[in-house]
């Protein structure tokens, strides 16, 4: 999987979670909850749907890694080479 699918699947999952979702101008490297205004809930919704459609164990402790568009393309690349995009 390339880190432009990485990118768009993260994309589409935010937008499945929070439908007015603005993504016009959005700073990869910026805090996506502070940018796109989302609370601890849809971080958590974002996790769990990484685990339902990828099989991915997110820890706790790990999460920090997934606080700017970069950084979560960063962290999941290594998770997600052997998956193929549907």
């Amino acid at each position: 999987m390339t880190r432009d699918e990485i990118r768009d699947i993260i994309i589409e999952i935010i937008q499945d979670i929070d439908e007015e979702a603005e993504f016009d101008g959005l700073d990869a490297d910026a805090p996506l909850r502070d940018q796109l205004d989302l609370d601890s809930m849809d971080f958590l919704d974002i996790v769990m749907e990484l685990r339902k459609r990828y099989q991915i164990t997110i820890p706790e402790e790990e999460y920090p890694e997934l606080a700017t568009l970069n950084s979560c393309v960063n962290y999941l690349e290594p998770k997600l080479q052997s998956v193929a995009v549907s």
